[in-house]
């Protein structure tokens, strides 16, 4: 059956709902390019930097040219926001849509999901089909139907001027047709063809809201996620320039000069690490604030990306030779290997949850890919993030915690449990999981705000006596982490406070002013320990 065969109504009905279609892609392109011009901070150079396959030297290239990246980024939210404002008004309908699959192929062909994951920047892609070609393959039927004449800007131009060669080619109509006739006609176009816009408000709503959020501790004044990883990714790679991080290879920083001594090291399975571990939430960007609401914003520009190397560097010149952190510093570390910087080993942690409607799992084989993909970048060893392993274990959700650890095991690479609950650590023994490693929190609670009777980003080990009993009996590596208790305990009491409790390993975020003076008090907490009972695993 022909489109002319159906029947007016079916062909009414029809392009109601192709006016839908077009209108929920103009929604999602109009969303992200406010999202990216409400944000100051935005940038495509990760997202450039990222690409691979055939034209990914292209992509590359546009990276590398500071003039052309501002152009691209300029283009890029324009883009967006116009291509969505004149889907969903239905103005310009045959442009627009040409438009967007241009736009559209460009972000596929970057990231083109053809038998490889496309990786951490393009969700939503599975083995050539992605939600951009979906897209795509609407806009090329959209082509064939002119809904923007049937429901939009176009249509109510098109009838004004109908109306307009009307009153031409009859001459001086009478005044009463015109009242009756075209005043009535331009209201009822006007009620059907703008039928669209008051609900673009909806759109502009929901995208100044999420730029709301993206810091987190205004908004609540909890722990400041703030987006962190989109402002890690965009302050690092858009910052320092090459003469300064040129400047930094085969620098001997002068400040480890006043180290003590050669750290003490131990095995974490096959990998041997000092036992004092740099913590990269400093560095991605995930730092917990309390109620200083300048926090994420501070971290944003103070970590460009000679500052970040110059932090890695002087933590292996201190003898710290291993980091831990999320798998979004990967670009990051990958430049600072493969340009000689320095050799600094790579933990990554495997967090899984989604916080952007509440607290839940992200799509398992989001995942997945994700920690496959941090491995095959060159982490050393992953284990199973803290809050996701207490969120798995609580859910009953073990098979595809296991599922995850079996794949980090394929690498022959350490992989371990996190936990801030010490009911996750007795679950997971309880279940017999096999893991090379346990990441525990561990703090006291001799500080003001652990007294207060409201969780308020202000405690991470909630039962210290209990993890200390238990975490003794286990015979694997212990790295404690949350120590400082995000920075309200002095490193002089925590870490000695950490070693005696039976942690193998601390993890601390360091920053680089930082890094020699937390050396010397691990150098010397251990040179001076007595009272450990735990054996050292």
């Amino acid at each position: 059956m022909q489109f002319n065969d159906l029947s007016p109504k079916r062909q009414k009905t029809l392009f109601y709902f192709l006016s839908i279609l077009r209108i929920g892609i103009g929604w999602h392109l109009l969303y992200e390019g406010l999202l990216k011009l409400f944000d100051p901070e935005w940038t495509a150079l990760a997202y450039l930097n990222s690409a691979y396959g055939p034209l990914s030297g292209f992509f590359h290239a546009l990276a590398a040219n500071p003039d052309m990246l501002q152009w691209i980024n300029i283009l890029n939210m324009a883009g967006l926001v116009a291509i969505g404002l004149f889907l969903f008004a239905g103005f310009l309908t045959r442009f627009a849509q040409m438009g967007a699959i241009v736009l559209l192929s460009l972000y596929y062909i970057s990231h083109p999901p053809i038998f490889t994951d496309p990786g951490f920047f393009r969700e939503g892609s599975y083995l050539i089909m992605s939600k951009d070609l979906l897209e795509i393959i609407a806009l090329l039927v959209l082509m064939f139907f002119n809904t923007g004449k049937f429901l939009g800007i176009d249509g109510l131009i098109a009838s004004w001027r109908k109306q307009d060669m009307h009153q031409l080619d009859h001459g001086q109509p009478d005044p009463a047709e015109i009242k009756a006739d075209i005043a009535g006609i331009r209201r009822r176009e006007l009620l059907k063809h703008l039928a669209t816009l008051p609900f673009m408000g909806g759109v502009f709503y929901g995208a100044i809201k999420k730029s709301a959020l993206d810091s987190a501790e205004e908004q609540y004044l909890v722990d400041s996620a703030s987006g962190a990883t989109a402002s890690f990714v965009r302050s690092i790679q858009s910052g320092g320039d090459r003469f300064t991080l040129e400047s930094l290879k085969g620098q001997k920083f002068d400040e480890v000069k006043n180290i003590s001594g050669p750290l003490p090291t131990g095995k974490i399975g096959n990998l041997e690490s000092a036992r004092l571990i740099l913590g990269g939430n400093l560095i991605s960007g995930y730092v917990h604030s309390r109620d200083l609401i300048y926090v994420s914003s501070l971290v944003r520009n103070y970590h460009q990306k000679d500052r970040v190397f110059r932090t890695l560097m002087l933590a292996e010149q201190s003898g710290v030779n291993t980091i831990l952190s999320n798998p979004v510093v990967m670009p990051i570390m990958k430049e600072y290997w493969n340009e000689g910087y320095g050799k600094i080993q790579f933990i990554s942690d495997m967090a899984g949850l989604d916080y952007s409607n509440g607290i839940k799992p992200m799509p398992f084989d989001d995942y997945y890919a994700l920690v496959r993909n941090a491995i095959e970048d060159g982490a050393n060893a992953a284990y199973i993030q803290g809050e996701t392993a207490d969120y798995y274990i609580e859910n009953n959700l073990i098979d595809k915690l296991v599922k995850v650890m079996d794949l980090v095991r394929s690498y022959k690479i350490p992989v371990g449990i996190g936990a801030h609950k010490i009911e996750t650590i007795k679950r997971c023994v309880e279940l017999g999981l096999e893991t090379d490693f346990w990441m525990k929190t561990l703090h006291t609670h001799n500080y003001w705000s652990a007294q207060h009777p409201t969780w308020h980003d202000n405690m991470y080990c909630y039962k210290p006596e209990e993890t200390i009993a238990f975490m003794e009996s286990l015979p694997q590596p212990w790295i404690a982490f949350k120590i400082l208790a995000a920075g309200a305990l002095k490193p002089e009491e925590a870490f000695q406070y950490a070693f005696r409790s039976g942690a193998d390993f601390i993890c601390v975020g360091m920053y680089d002013f930082q890094i020699v003076d937390d050396t010397n008090i691990a150098f010397n907490s251990l040179n001076t320990l007595t009272d450990r009972s735990r054996p050292w695993c």
